[in-house]
Parts: structure tokens; sequence; C-alpha cells
């Protein structure tokens, strides 16, 4: 099955050897987003919601420029520096996404790129 690598200028670009998102048929695998400003690069000011928000933000960006929606999202990867923090991005999370939701794991790490607090991944399925 052919892949097809998807782009927009309005999420950060990659910052390695991989596309922001991927199209394979109708599933489109959406590269972890950070809180970076696609504009600037830079990871955005703030605490956890902000970083969220962000974050989100630039997923759904991703999402829109495959010809979808953060509505056909079907799987979601949480990544977190402290999972005391689960409850602000669960409720920044709500925002988003409406019923039914997508299936999600949640997961606290070591650290994340650029020291930021927040990574958000997907699956997603169109057509």
């Amino acid at each position: 099955m052919p892949r097809t690598p998807i782009q927009t200028e309005r999420a950060p670009a990659a910052i390695g050897p991989y596309s922001q998102a991927t199209r394979a048929g109708s599933m489109v695998f959406l590269s972890g987003q950070i809180p970076l400003d696609p504009a600037t690069g830079e990871v955005v000011p703030g605490g956890i919601e902000e970083q969220a928000r962000r974050a989100f933000d630039n997923l759904k960006a991703v999402a829109e420029a495959a010809g979808g929606s953060l509505a056909d999202v079907v799987r979601l990867g949480l990544y977190l520096t402290d999972l005391s923090q689960f409850a602000a991005v669960n409720a920044v999370m709500a925002g988003y996404f409406e019923a039914p939701y997508p299936a999600r794991s949640t997961i606290e790490v070591s650290a994340l790129p650029k020291g930021v607090l927040f990574e958000v991944d997907a699956i997603m399925v169109t057509g």
C-alpha cells in the first residue's frame, strides 16, 4: 500500500527524519505533537494547560491537512512528564473531542523533546 506524507505550515515542521503524518489508505498516522508555536518553532510559554492546548491545536492542524478532523481520530497517545497533571490535560482534551471519544493511552515519561511537559500522537480514519 502506498504511503503519502502529510505536511502543513500550520503545525511545527518535523525536527527529524519523519513526516508530520503519513496516510496509508483511509488511515492517517499523526506523529507526536509537542507545544511548539508553528510560526517560531519555540515552546509556548505557560504550564501544562497552555502546552496541552498548543499540542492539540498542532494535532488538529495536521489532521485537517490530511483531509480530516479531530472527530476522525480513533486513537490518541498522551505523554506527560508528570502524571499528577493528568486531570488538567484531561480537561483540556475535553474541549477538543466529543463522544464517541477516541481510544486513548496515557503514559508518564521521564522526558520529552525540548523539555516540554506534554506530547500527543494519534491515528485517524477518513473517508
